[in-house]
């Protein structure tokens, strides 16, 4: 026969059990899933910051070698610049989308 006392304790050790199993799985889990640092944050701004400039960069230089070897009466330069500007800022919405998707594609266990 079981005594009330010890079923009431028997109870009570067993949610103690399941608390502590539960906190060790969210603990083993975030372990497992480290959020990323503050040098990959800036690695990211850095990578955007390269995928607006280089295009940027590159539209001017050959529209500044366009305007030299051909001129004209519109500036190469400028539109070329102002093209390189519009597909860096393509490039890097691009890249932020897609760093966005993966992050809110992850699993998620409830464990509460």
């Amino acid at each position: 026969m079981i005594d009330e006392a010890t079923g009431k304790a028997s109870k009570s050790a067993s949610a103690f059990a399941d608390k502590v199993g539960t906190k060790a799985a969210r603990k083993l889990k975030a372990r497992r899933n480290a959020a990323p640092g503050v040098w990959f944050g800036l690695g990211m701004m850095g990578l955007v910051g390269w995928s607006v400039a280089v295009p940027t960069l590159l539209g001017a230089a050959i529209g500044l070698w366009v305007d030299q070897h051909h001129p004209g009466q519109h500036s190469w330069t400028l539109a070329l610049l102002m093209a390189g500007l519009a597909i860096g800022c393509l490039n890097a919405w691009h890249w932020v989308d897609k760093e966005d998707k993966a992050m809110r594609e992850e699993p998620e266990d409830d464990d509460e």
